[in-house]
């Protein structure tokens, strides 16, 4: 049955669900716990499920996130909770020597079923060393997977089918979703992790997104409609490995591509999308494709620097009509 839930509560449902449904399931994290996570995620689940299995942990991503993938590699299933994706970087040595390398490194003999949630994004004010999407250092990396659920359905979805994977997987969220609504109805069948939703239909131009811009691109649509322009949305939901297949059927209806992102522009998520599209869908093109993205500078903590300094809705529209000039 479908009904109206929080991001974070779909999160929250995703991880109660499997933990009830396999004990070698695990979260840690800080303040995961009696606390019930720093945006609400792990509310309630260590009453019902115990200290063992929702572990507080000390200020330390780098120890906590090492013992994930040694549990890992002995049969736990770990989900760890990084408090904001800029923490991380303390995590890079177990995420991107152990955790990526390991399957392959032992010949397939230490699977990795471990799922890394980190919030990110660029939030109200906190200023350039809590506003960091570091996706693009992620996505650099062989033997990780990306997921980046934009809505609570997906989000429950894709944590879920996270969970049950045996390859390390990166849950990406952003900090301006969990207190936003959405339909989830856990009834539905879940599509494949990394498959991309077209999320409006068009005809004039495709617009690939993910994350938190999903909604800045639905808005831009909308607006871009009122002017004859039909735009085509679609959500890439996972930037490791991304979905040609979706993105190119779309090219090859509307011949022009804009790909929007909250990061840098430069060597960023959106930079990779661009580049491979035009190397599978160049005849398809009636015009080179286009970038919207942050500025190239640390996020300011001002106000108004801050909304200056990433895309906004506006940026979008200007982009897609000056791209339908073409």
């Amino acid at each position: 049955m479908a009904e109206q839930v929080y991001y974070w509560q779909a999160l929250n449902r995703a991880l109660d669900a499997e933990l009830a449904a396999d004990e070698s399931v695990i979260t840690l994290g800080e303040d995961v716990g009696l606390f019930g996570g720093s945006y609400r995620v792990t509310a309630g689940l260590y009453a019902k499920y115990g200290e063992w299995r929702v572990r507080d942990t000390p200020i330390s991503e780098g120890s906590f996130t090492g013992l994930a993938v040694g549990a890992a590699m002995v049969g736990l299933r770990p989900v760890v909770e990084l408090m904001t994706i800029n923490f991380a970087l303390l995590a890079l040595d177990a995420i991107i020597n152990m955790a990526a390398k390991i399957p392959f490194m032992s010949g397939g003999q230490f699977p990795m079923p471990l799922v890394v949630r980190m919030p990110g994004g660029v939030a109200k004010q906190l200023a350039a060393q809590h506003s960091q999407r570091l996706e693009q250092t992620l996505m650099n990396v062989p033997g990780l997977r990306i997921a980046v659920p934009a809505t609570p359905q997906d989000a429950y979805w894709q944590v879920r089918q996270a969970i049950r994977s045996d390859e390390p997987i990166i849950v990406l969220e952003h900090e301006l979703l969990y207190f936003g609504k959405g339909t989830l109805d856990t009834s539905l069948e879940a599509p494949p992790m990394h498959r991309a939703q077209v999320r409006r239909q068009g005809n004039d131009l495709t617009i690939v997104t993910y994350s938190h811009m999903l909604d800045l691109s639905l808005r831009a649509a909308e607006q871009l409609a009122e002017k004859g322009i039909a735009a085509e949305v679609i959500d890439l939901r996972s930037l490791r490995p991304i979905d040609w297949d979706t993105c190119g059927a779309s090219l090859e209806k509307t011949h022009r591509l804009l790909v929007v992102e909250e990061d840098s522009r430069f060597a960023g998520a959106g930079a990779e999308v661009a580049a491979g599209l035009t190397e599978r869908c160049f005849y398809n093109l009636d015009a080179a494709p286009q970038r919207v993205a942050a500025l190239e500078l640390p996020t300011p903590f001002n106000a108004a620097l801050e909304a200056a300094s990433i895309p906004r809705t506006v940026d979008i529209v200007a982009a897609a009509q000056k791209l339908c000039a073409h």
